[in-house]
């Protein structure tokens, strides 16, 4: 048995939850309010932040712990699809353009719009910033447009085929088009990318993601935006 501990509106877990989708692998979600520092979170992952993943077998329990650390184990224990597939130049593109998303776009999109317009939400933290509103979605369009850059020479992110950069991007940004803030119509090869990525399987339960209190923009759902 699995148990995913996370929030639904954080890139991180959604990278979780994305990765055992395409995997094939069953797990249930435990719902954390992590700003809260709930004990059995605390007690899995000393930093209280999710996502963590729990693994029950008949050897014993496993609780693993940041993001990073838990996609190579599920890619290591469980090979089959790849989400590292090709040769190692192949591979390092794809770690590459995760990194991008998980430090420069997260410091320079997320750090703005999801602090401003969600967190502060959810958590009580005040009215947002209008001006870092405006610095992140200014930001978000430098970053579609570097994204439109590679997608004019490749069909996914780093190459070809689908792979880890795809599923690490599309984890953010779909909690910035939760929002509502992404210009899709102003990038078509970056929406084109992301229609692909909405109609996958795994992609269904993200959809499906709704915060009490905070819905989503109309469209945040539809395949065919």
């Amino acid at each position: 048995m699995r148990i995913l501990h996370h929030w639904p509106l954080d890139p991180w877990s959604r990278q979780v939850r994305l990765a055992l989708a395409e995997k094939k692998l069953d797990f249930e979600v435990e719902y954390q309010r992590f700003w809260d520092g709930p004990d059995d979170l605390l007690a899995l992952n000393p930093t209280g932040l999710p996502p963590v993943l729990v693994e029950e077998t008949e050897k014993g329990r496993t609780a693993l712990c940041e993001t990073r650390a838990i996609l190579e184990y599920l890619e290591e224990t469980h090979p089959e699809p790849a989400l590292l597939p090709g040769g190692p130049a192949d591979r390092a593109e794809a770690r590459r353009l995760a990194a991008w998303f998980d430090v420069k776009f997260s410091a320079e999109v997320n750090a703005y719009l999801l602090h401003e317009k969600l967190e502060k939400r959810v958590q009580s933290l005040g009215a947002p910033d209008m001006e870092a509103i405006r610095i992140g979605r200014d930001m978000l369009r430098w970053h579609l447009d570097y994204m439109c850059g590679l997608l004019d020479q490749r069909d996914g992110l780093a190459g070809p085929r689908f792979t880890l950069a795809d599923l690490v991007a599309a984890a953010h940004l779909s909690c910035v088009d939760y929002l509502g803030d992404v210009p899709w119509d102003d990038f078509p090869a970056a929406k084109a990318w992301y229609q692909r990525l909405k109609c996958r399987p795994s992609f269904r339960p993200i959809l499906a993601d709704r915060l009490p209190g905070c819905p989503p923009v109309d469209g945040y759902q539809d395949l065919d935006f």
